[in-house]
C-alpha cells in the first residue's frame, strides 16, 4: 500500500486525490507516493474518546509534507507512545491494523483496516 498524493499538469498536490484539482480545476493525472518522505506537524490532538476498535488515548496529527516546492497536508494518527509537537518532523509508518476490525458494527471483510501512523523521527 502506498500513501498517494495527487498532482495536477500545474503541480498541484492534493490528499487524498481527487478526479479535479481542488486549485485550478485541471484533472489530476499523476501520483506522488509521500511513505517515503518527510512531513512537519501542523497541529496535533489527542483523543480519549475514541470510537470502538480504536486504540485510547488516540494521538492524530496534521502534517505537511513539502514536495518538489508543493505543500500537501494530511491527517493520521501518531505511533503508540510517541509524543509529538508543533514543528516536529515525522515520517509515514505503515500499519495493518489502524483500529480492531471486530470492535465496530461493520463487517470486517467491508473495508481496509491498514493505513499509515506518523512517528517523530
Amino acid at each position: 500500500m502506498s500513501l498517494d498524493a495527487h498532482r495536477c499538469p500545474n503541480g498541484h498536490l492534493t490528499y487524498p486525490g481527487h478526479e479535479r484539482c481542488p486549485d485550478c480545476g485541471r484533472p489530476q493525472t499523476e501520483t506522488v507516493d509521500l511513505g517515503d518522505e518527510t512531513a512537519t506537524v501542523v497541529t496535533w490532538t489527542e483523543n480519549t474518546a475514541t470510537p470502538p476498535g480504536v486504540r485510547r488515548p488516540n494521538s492524530l496529527a496534521i502534517v505537511e509534507f513539502d514536495v518538489e516546492g508543493e505543500s500537501v497536508r494530511a491527517i493520521g494518527q501518531v505511533t503508540a507512545d510517541a509524543d509529538v509537537e508543533i514543528g516536529d518532523e515525522v515520517r509515514p509508518v505503515y500499519a495493518e491494523q489502524l483500529r480492531d476490525p471486530d470492535a465496530g458494527i461493520r463487517e470486517p471483510e467491508s473495508q481496509s483496516w491498514d493505513g499509515y501512523r506518523f512517528e517523530p523521527v
